[in-house]
């Protein structure tokens, strides 16, 4: 018997991308669940007009505690987390739609590859594909440990992976992430702080030596040069040297909390 699958989100001030995010998937979801942080746009309205389950609740720092809340919700066999800046390709659906018509019961979960857009390409270099992530695995068998923004879910059992690529589309411009990037450093820059409140003071200037610059610039060259972001061209040096740059930006933001 065919089995149903639940697609769960968690949304802010989504609107410009939620439509073609639901578009993407809504022929294979029996059911869509938004839980909303409160948006100041008109995400929720669209995501009524898709007769989405919804649950709204404040923003949380760490979104992947609302995409809990949405996990929670979910009734159906299976689990699609999705984010909105994100596509499920016409092969994916293909291939979640076999999965769905013939499940033999062997894996809990599967982790899909996925394609990062940055700055008018799609990032095939430098550690960004096949990106993959868990998002796809049987209701029970999967939780987030919202510790953090970028952790994968847990699963229990036998894991597969899917051939086809999920589609991200994470920054329309690049102002947008400058902002983003932003965001993310606020949230490092308050774990680093709490991590150094236990630390003697040779602790700390080990820390501030790894942070301000052993860090940066082994990522810089893992990412752009053992893992050819320069293949990935102007894209590819801009994204390898600023994901670097995070590390002494964050450090230096968590003295000012």
């Amino acid at each position: 018997m065919k089995k149903t699958l639940s697609v769960v989100l968690a949304t802010f001030n989504e609107e410009k991308n939620l439509p073609s995010c639901l578009d993407s998937f809504k022929d294979i979801a029996d059911e869509i669940v938004i839980v909303d942080g409160q948006s100041l746009d008109k995400t929720v309205e669209i995501a009524k007009k898709y007769n989405a389950k919804i649950k709204v609740t404040t923003n949380k720092p760490n979104f992947h505690i609302n995409k809990q809340m949405a996990i929670d919700m979910a009734t159906k066999d299976w689990i699609l987390q999705m984010d909105a800046d994100e596509h499920v390709s016409e092969e994916m659906r293909k291939e979640i739609r076999e999965i769905l018509e013939n499940d033999t019961l062997e894996y809990n979960g599967y982790w899909m590859p996925r394609k990062n857009w940055f700055l008018g390409r799609f990032l095939m270099k430098g550690g960004q594909y096949p990106d993959y992530t868990l998002r796809l695995y049987r209701n029970g068998k999967g939780r987030l440990p919202q510790k953090d923004v970028h952790e994968q879910a847990e699963v229990e059992g036998k894991i597969g992976y899917l051939k086809s690529a999920l589609l991200h589309y994470p920054y329309s411009n690049f102002r947008h992430y400058l902002t983003k990037w932003d965001f993310y450093n606020n949230f490092y820059a308050h774990q680093i702080k709490e991590e150094q409140q236990s630390k003697n003071f040779l602790e700390k200037v080990f820390y501030f030596v790894m942070y301000m610059f052993v860090r940066p610039a082994h990522w810089f060259l893992i990412t752009y040069f053992r893992h050819k972001g320069f293949y990935d061209l102007g894209q590819g040096f801009v994204f390898s040297l600023f994901s670097s740059l995070r590390f002494p930006v964050s450090y230096i933001k968590s003295f000012s909390l």
